[in-house]
């Protein structure tokens, strides 16, 4: 069985770190938590209505090493709620070293077919929740030297046709993320990593049919679509990288030089 891996220095070791995880339970959240564990990490996992998917990862993490990961349920839309979810991670492990804002909303919004609705869906999710989770871990995080990384994505810079709230919404995301990366130093380091295509959507294929999901798989220099621990890699080299801050690293497989 592998061993927590212990922090800190003298003759007090502190015990491993622990890592936030917004969307924890399921795709790219849950390669994530299973990444950071198996290096060390207590991991928190989020999650909004995935409970099964939630508890049984928690299971599985628990049977690798005890006590060493949790699921928290919570809407990240419910803004005021958001201290009380970071507390609840310090409460379950005495501190807090990360949080990864991964949880996403995802969806086109054409131009003539907008909605309010649409707008508070992925401006909230991909942009509001995550600046006022940051707002509310920065206390803890300062304590332990932590850092923040978020999910953006490398259409920001290349719109995908139908997606401009989410595109602005993930445009904003940087945004934050250069911002708090200066107002936030040095105490703690903020970064993102934006993938290009990694795992497709779920829902009916209506955007990604078959032939746009070939045309787009083609384009990839490194020739296949990325995978959630394709990004874990990523994600766990700016945990490690005490010197790096403000980076927005394209995780895509080339794709964006090619777009």
């Amino acid at each position: 069985m592998t061993q927590p891996q212990m922090y800190g220095s003298g003759d007090t070791p502190q015990p491993a770190r622990v890592v936030l995880i917004t969307g924890g339970a399921r795709r790219v959240g849950a390669g994530v938590a299973r990444f950071l564990h198996a290096r060390g990490w207590r991991v928190a996992l989020h999650y909004r209505s995935s409970a099964a998917e939630a508890l049984a990862l928690v299971a599985e993490l628990n049977g690798l090493r005890a006590d060493s990961a949790c699921a928290l349920q919570q809407d990240l839309l419910d803004i005021a709620a958001l201290p009380t979810l970071v507390q609840a991670v310090i409460s379950q492990f005495g501190r807090l070293d990360a949080l990864v804002n991964n949880a996403s909303s995802f969806f086109p919004t054409p131009l003539g077919e907008f909605t309010e609705a649409a707008w508070d869906d992925l401006l909230g999710s991909n942009l509001k929740a995550p600046l006022f989770l940051a707002q509310a871990a920065a206390p803890a995080l300062r304590a332990t030297h932590g850092s923040i990384i978020s999910i953006v994505d490398i259409h920001v810079e290349r719109p995908y046709p139908l997606h401009t709230f989410y595109t602005v919404a993930k445009a904003g995301l940087v945004a934050m993320t250069r911002s708090l990366a200066r107002e936030l130093a040095p105490a703690i380091r903020v970064n993102a990593v934006a993938p290009g295509t990694n795992l497709w959507p779920d829902g009916d294929g209506s955007v990604f049919d078959a032939a746009e999901r070939q045309r787009i798989e083609a384009s990839i220099p490194l020739a296949r679509t990325g995978t959630p621990e394709d990004l874990a890699q990523a994600i766990h080299y700016l945990l490690e990288a005490a010197y790096v801050s403000g980076v927005i690293l394209p995780v895509d497989g080339g794709r964006s030089v090619v777009l």
